[in-house]
């Protein structure tokens, strides 16, 4: 991987990580065509940190009103009974517990089927299937749900079902916040409310996963034959970071007046357009370094 080439892949990173199209299936994508395997899991797990930075930077004032207000009832500001503790009357305690409640899912998923998620989930077809259902999931979803439920209006039961649509992120190709947005739109929920709390439930699940993978793969660089360096590394994580941060600004607004219709409908192209390749044999189903390791 040269200079051009780790840019290129941090700008598909920002492009796509916050939109409902898996930024996961654009980075394999990209990444076997221009590279012919995978673009290395160090390199990766430091783009996304960018990504997820600039996550934390937008929403910065909601983060800073979620914990001040969640840790003023766990400690009893606002009342000594559980029901004050778990942020009665409060709607930012309540979120921040409502995001908590929402990460079970990915975090017992992502642990226990860690190696299926790297090898066998990694075809694809696979990934080619679950662009093309859940595009049309989506398409389907957001035009026929009602839009009545606000941030204000989440639930326990609400945004554990929020963390399942986050956890089939697990499969490339779902989409973390494709998965989180129709569970909301399916559920009642505003489009822009949708979007807000699939990039809040994403940061401790996200970020988290991002760091201890950046890590691990850290320490193991030298041995990561596609690792471009340092310099192509950081460069590419700066601009998925900047780059990533305009696409939020502009995803928030686009979803205040559109529908998700025009997300949908690259998903199934998208899903088409890998299927060809695949048939084709120019993309091969199986990354190399995932068959050498098996």
């Amino acid at each position: 991987m040269n200079l051009f080439q780790a840019i290129v892949l941090g700008i598909v990173q920002a492009l796509t990580e916050y939109l409902p199209v898996s930024s996961s299936a654009h980075i394999r994508i990209v990444g076997d065509l221009m590279l012919g395997s995978d673009p290395g899991a160090a390199f990766t797990a430091i783009i996304q940190i960018g990504t997820e930075l600039a996550v934390i930077l937008y929403f910065r004032h909601d983060i800073a009103n979620i914990l001040t207000h969640w840790f003023a009832c766990l400690f009893g500001k606002n009342g000594k009974d559980w029901k004050a503790r778990m942020g009665r009357g409060d709607n930012y305690a309540t979120l921040g517990w409502n995001i908590i409640v929402g990460s079970i899912p990915i975090v017992i998923l992502g642990f226990t089927l860690q190696n299926v998620i790297e090898t066998t989930l990694r075809n694809l077809w696979i990934t080619a299937t679950v662009l093309l259902l859940f595009g049309i999931l989506l398409w389907v979803v957001d035009a026929r749900a009602k839009q009545t439920k606000t941030m204000d209006d989440m639930t326990y039961r609400d945004a554990f079902l929020f963390g399942l649509g986050q956890s089939m992120a697990l499969i490339p190709g779902v989409s973390r916040s494709g998965g989180t947005i129709t569970v909301g739109r399916a559920l009642g929920y505003e489009r822009e409310a949708a979007v807000r709390l699939s990039f809040l439930m994403a940061i401790p699940a996200v970020f988290g996963s991002g760091l201890l993978e950046a890590v691990k793969a850290v320490k193991d660089y030298k041995t990561d034959a596609m690792f471009p360096g340092w310099g192509p590394t950081l460069i590419a994580m700066v601009i998925s970071f900047i780059l990533g941060y305009i696409v939020i600004i502009g995803f928030l607004k686009f979803v205040s007046t559109f529908s998700y219709k025009a997300f949908a409908i690259y998903r199934i192209a998208l899903a088409v357009v890998v299927a060809l390749l695949l048939i084709a044999g120019v993309l091969p189903a199986i990354d190399p370094s995932v068959a050498a390791a098996a």
